[in-house]
């Protein structure tokens, strides 16, 4: 049986192999640079940035989604979703839906206005997953970042 639960401290190895599978995935391995040192002190230290669910099946996790909230000046208080992942070998039963249901329940519990998250264009099975909720797509805005 699969269930969803908050993710912890000690699932963070578990996790961060999940994130290199989702860079190997999206072609890009080659950028992290994160650590399962620098998610403990990010996501468990004195100031946590980011929560954890972890979707897990007899003993073992097979999924993530990774959130922290954001401020929009518009809307509120908003979280973002940074990383909704399901190991490969469990994609297509369900798992996927069980961690975004339960990541929006948590966006409701905590009063946000709404749940905002960015999805490559070419990643088709995830833009149909996403179509099941309603989505809304938008193409007006460009994604910019620096990098320190």
């Amino acid at each position: 049986m699969i269930s969803v639960r908050e993710g912890k401290k000690k699932d963070l190895t578990s996790v961060f192999s999940l994130v290199r599978e989702l860079a190997i995935y999206e072609n890009g391995l080659d950028q992290v640079s994160n650590t399962v040192e620098r998610m403990e002190l990010d996501g468990f230290g004195d100031n946590p940035i980011f929560g954890l669910l972890v979707a897990e099946e007899e003993g073992q996790i097979i999924g993530s989604s990774i959130y922290y909230y954001r401020y929009s000046t518009w809307k509120g208080k908003r979280m973002y979703l940074e990383d909704l992942i399901v190991t490969e070998s469990k994609r297509g039963l369900g798992v996927g839906k069980l961690l975004f249901e339960a990541t929006l329940a948590l966006g409701r519990k905590t009063d946000c206005s709404g749940m905002m998250w960015q999805v490559l264009d070419w990643n088709e099975p995830a833009i149909n997953f996403y179509k099941k909720y309603n989505t809304n797509f938008d193409e007006e805005w460009v994604n910019c970042n620096i990098d320190f």
